[in-house]
Formats: C-alpha cells, sequence, structure tokens
C-alpha cells in the first residue's frame, strides 16, 4: 500500500501538470508513449490465449496514429481539430484490419494469422484510439478543464469504490471476473465521481482563474465564459463517465482474467501496467470527448 501511495503521489502531480501545460504535441508524444505501453503490455497478455501477435506493426501502426495528433491538422480550432480527427480514425479503423491481415500473409502457419491480425485491430482500437480522443479532447474550448475533470471523477470513483468495497462491501458485482468488485462498491464509486465531479464544476470559474493566475493554463484551455452547463447536464455527464470508467475496469479484469494474471505488467510500483492504469478512462475519454463536441456545436 505504501508503495503504490507514493507512486501516485509523485505520478498525480505530474499528469496534471501534463494535461494542464504541455503544448499539444508534447502531450500527443507522452499520450503516445503511454498507449505504446497499454499496446505492448496487452499484445502480451494475448499470447495466454494462444496468440502469436504482431508486435512491431503494431507499434508502428500505434506511432504513426500519435504522430498524426502531434501535427495537429487542425491548427487549434476545435471542430476542424474534431473533424481530422474523426476522419483520421474512422480510416485507421477501416484500414487497419487489411493492413494486419496483409502483415500476416508472411507467416506461414495460417492458423496464427487471423488471430495475430485481429489482436493487433483490437490492440489500436482498445488501447490506443480512447488515448488518442484524450489528447484531442485538449484542443477544445476547456479542453484542459474537461480533461482534468474527466481524471479527477475517474481517480475519485476509484478511490471511493476501493473504501466503499473494503468496509461495507457485501453483494458480489461480478465474482468471475473481478472477485473483488461489489455493488456496494460501485455505488461508492458513484457517489465519489458526482462527489468530485460536482464540486469541480460548480467552481469552475475560480478553479480556471486559479489556475490562470499561477501560468498553468491558457485562457482557452479554462472554462471561464458564461456557458456553465446546468447541473442536470453536469449530472448526467458524470453519471455516464463514472458507469462508463466501471465498465473500462471490467473489461480489463476480463482480459486478465482469461489470460490467467492478476496485472497487465509491473511498470509502475504498487499500481500493475499501464494499462491497470488507464483501463478506466479509455473508456471514459470517448464520453467526454462527445461532450466536448456536442458543446461546440451549441
Amino acid at each position: 500500500m505504501l508503495t503504490r501511495i507514493v507512486t501516485a503521489a509523485v505520478l498525480i502531480p505530474l499528469v496534471v501538470l501534463l494535461v494542464l501545460s504541455a503544448p499539444i504535441p508534447v502531450l500527443a508524444i507522452v499520450a503516445g508513449v503511454a498507449a505504446l505501453m497499454a499496446v505492448h503490455e496487452f499484445l502480451k497478455m494475448t499470447e495466454a490465449y494462444g496468440v502469436q501477435p504482431f508486435y512491431a506493426p503494431t507499434y508502428i501502426f500505434v506511432i504513426l496514429f500519435f504522430v498524426f495528433l502531434a501535427i495537429d491538422p487542425g491548427q487549434g480550432k476545435p471542430l476542424l481539430s474534431a473533424t481530422a480527427l474523426l476522419y483520421t480514425l474512422g480510416f485507421s479503423a477501416a484500414i487497419a484490419p487489411f493492413f494486419f491481415l496483409m502483415v500476416a500473409m508472411k507467416r506461414t502457419d495460417m492458423a496464427t494469422a487471423y488471430p495475430a491480425a485481429a489482436a493487433s485491430v483490437f490492440a489500436f482500437v482498445y488501447a490506443a484510439m480512447p488515448v488518442g480522443l484524450a489528447v484531442s479532447l485538449r484542443q477544445f474550448w476547456a479542453g484542459a478543464f474537461l480533461l482534468l475533470y474527466m481524471l479527477l471523477t475517474v481517480w475519485a470513483g476509484d478511490i471511493f469504490a476501493y473504501f466503499t468495497g473494503k468496509a461495507i462491501g457485501r453483494h458480489k458485482m461480478s465474482p468471475h471476473i473481478s472477485p473483488n468488485k461489489t455493488w456496494e462498491g460501485a455505488v461508492g464509486s458513484m457517489a465519489g465521481s458526482l462527489l468530485v465531479g460536482g464540486i469541480f464544476f460548480s467552481h469552475a470559474l475560480e478553479v480556471s482563474q486559479f489556475f490562470l493566475r499561477h501560468r498553468l493554463i491558457e485562457p482557452r484551455d479554462g472554462m471561464l465564459g458564461l456557458d456553465h452547463p446546468d447541473w442536470i447536464t453536469i449530472v448526467g455527464l458524470t453519471v455516464a463517465v463514472n458507469v462508463a470508467a466501471q465498465f473500462g475496469d471490467l473489461v480489463e479484469s476480463l482480459i486478465k482474467r482469461g489470460a490467467g494474471i492478476k496485472d497487465s505488467g509491473a511498470i509502475l510500483p504498487g499500481h500493475g501496467g499501464m494499462l491497470d492504469r488507464i483501463d478506466a478512462m479509455l473508456f471514459a475519454a470517448p464520453v467526454v470527448w462527445y461532450y466536448a463536441v456536442l458543446r461546440t456545436l451549441q
């Protein structure tokens, strides 16, 4: 537990600083490295399923995706950035099966070709594309605020779920996938997300002004305008983010359970692998990104 706390105490300020202040190219590069780690861990897990994955071709595909994000073809314009990203996501998702199946043609053992190609496609869609959406989120107006809101909401849900489950957890949510998860913990997670997300959004102006005074954000990255969402929107968004995050955690537990392992890796002391740390965010990021798009269109 001490190792876990120390690691979190070191990483969280670095992540917050990166989210608030890093230029988009820097954020894309760091996020790309994290995505590559997660993809590597996922491909490694697929070996337990009898798959012989394509490591190098998958890395190349993911790297090219994040290089595109680092270039920022939208040039800081939210709608243009979102449109360019959607085209990139659509093209990447459409071309990925063909690309990896072409790579698979080089194998002499045809029985391993399709499973390896399928694993690479899923690795990209599951572990890389949502991280790309998180990077894209920073390009929207109030993007840094929304990205930090997502992280705080997910982290709060995770912490509240752990302590609530430990204290009063009795009813197992999905014992065959994650034996330690309980319905009481899930309710605690929702309460924690609503509490932290609600407080953060209700003080959006003050929080944004604080970051601005300390030169942690630019004016466009904070929520400084009059278009503050109402409480129904805040609660609805936070509920959606929490539900998505909890499903993200369960999905990774399902993959690990099938592979017969406890952690996806050991790169983060006390926390396991990179995929263990971002599993909830992989499902939450698309929710907040879609909200940002709708907000920009209004």
